[in-house]
């Protein structure tokens, strides 16, 4: 028997439970709801929700009442748009919204100045989000499978950025703002119908490239400390005179912890390995309470 359609502004039975072992953290993920419980938001100490996988079609503007919370999670659900208010929490350093609806984000997510890692994966997203160039503290953006062509040449203001996934998409040619993001580690154009790619030595902090599944004919030029992962990738790393160095994580596990995993989520030292293919990561991103 499925679970129940919760259609009452009351917290879940268990919540008090939860949140009675003081860590101020909410797990709502896999239960079906088609919008978030009123009570939620009057829990103004919580500082982690977890709504994964639910069949959230709405937010409410209350959201904003969560004025500490740091973690938010949303994402496999049924969203099509944002509320204002989700874009006043102060203290948000994490935000999660793959696999929902979106065509594009409200004007006021440029407040968010305390977003680190933003998942917007798996949407309908056809322009790059203006507001997110003014998010100069963010270091991991995942905006894989969308449908961009091109991005700002504003990008470069971003200058937190150190793990951009851009995989899936629809680039034909390689967007000549990249060029100019000389802090970037990790930088996934997967999947994509790029035919070529200019000399990638400006990217001097580039540790990972990834361009599989583009109709290339062979690797970029690149400095001999890039990792690569692409047709002829190999070849070319077997020809360095140093050994082919271990890979760091492509694409960022879910860290839901402690802010010293914030490496993991931009391919910094503290690594889990991650396989080559993003079918193979399916139960490494699956949401908290989905499980495998």
């Amino acid at each position: 028997m499925g679970i129940a359609e919760s259609t009452l502004d009351e917290l879940p039975s268990d919540a008090e439970e939860q949140l009675r072992s003081g860590e101020q953290q909410l797990e709502l993920s896999g239960r079906r709801l088609r919008r978030l419980p009123s009570a939620v938001c009057a829990l103004s100490r919580l500082q982690k929700l977890y709504v994964s996988g639910t069949g959230l079609r709405e937010l409410p503007e209350e959201i904003e009442e969560l004025r500490e919370l740091r973690i938010l999670a949303l994402d496999f659900n049924k969203l099509e748009r944002l509320p204002d208010g989700l874009c006043r929490l102060p203290r948000l350093t994490r935000l999660y919204l793959g696999g929902n609806r979106l065509l594009a984000l409200p004007p006021d997510f440029a407040q968010l100045q305390s977003l680190r890692c933003l998942w917007i994966e798996g949407n309908f997203l056809r322009r790059f989000p203006r507001p997110l160039l003014r998010l100069v503290a963010l270091q991991s953006l995942q905006m894989g499978d969308n449908r961009l062509r091109a991005l700002p040449a504003e990008l470069p203001r971003m200058t937190g950025l150190r793990g951009l996934w851009l995989y899936g998409n629809r680039f034909e040619e390689f967007p000549p703002a990249l060029l100019r993001m000389g802090r970037l580690h990790i930088l996934d154009l997967d999947r994509n119908r790029l035919g070529g790619f200019p000399d990638l030595h400006p990217l001097r902090a580039l540790r990972v490239f990834s361009y599989d599944h583009n109709p290339v004919t062979g690797p970029p030029r690149v400095a001999d400390t890039v990792f690569l992962v692409g047709e002829g990738a190999v070849e070319r790393m077997a020809e360095r005179d140093e050994p082919i160095p271990r890979p760091p994580p492509r694409r960022p596990v879910r860290a839901f912890e402690d802010e010293e995993e914030e490496d993991l989520l931009i391919g910094g030292a503290g690594t889990r390995a991650l396989g080559p293919a993003r079918d193979s990561l399916r139960a490494l991103e699956a949401p908290p309470g989905l499980g495998t």
